[in-house]
């Protein structure tokens, strides 16, 4: 008899054994699941920014008005799904450049008091016509056509 309660006391130890290693396995599967859920969510828009995707030919032209692009100044807006900017380095001179850098698709921020481009990941410079001044972009910004109608910037 001795030997029957010692297999019954074994079998629930045994029992109560998996039971836990299943909750614990559980358990780490959740978090594990809710880490990756959280890493993605706060790392998502940090990729869109570095690495803006491309949408379809969404909008063939923009107009923008004249106004908002002063001398020397840059104007973003979205061109064909992608960002873009539009200045005026000369009275009445216009130019639209993309603004994803030709090295590795970073986001480039104009730079005002010195007028040129600047990358934020690898600091490639580019001119305001969009040529490569320095560091790692191996090709110019992709220009886009500009028409100067009254108030009107048509970009496209």
């Amino acid at each position: 008899m001795h030997d029957l309660e010692s297999k019954s006391v074994e079998n629930e130890n045994r029992e109560k054994l998996s039971s836990l290693s299943r909750r614990r396995f559980l358990a780490a599967s959740v978090a594990g699941a809710i880490g990756v859920a959280l890493a993605g969510a706060a790392l998502w828009p940090i990729g869109e920014y570095l690495a803006p995707t491309g949408g379809g030919m969404e909008e063939e032209k923009v107009t923008i008005p004249r106004s908002q692009v002063g001398v020397g100044q840059a104007h973003y807006f979205n061109f064909r799904g992608r960002p873009a900017v539009v200045l005026q380095p000369d009275p009445g001179q216009f130019i639209a450049l993309s603004v994803v850098c030709t090295h590795l698709g970073c986001v480039i921020k104009w730079q005002q008091d010195q007028q040129f481009f600047l990358c934020p990941c690898h600091a490639g410079k580019f001119s305001k016509t969009g040529q490569v001044l320095g560091g790692p972009p191996a090709g110019p910004l992709p220009s886009y056509p500009v028409a100067a109608k009254a108030d009107q910037l048509v970009i496209g």
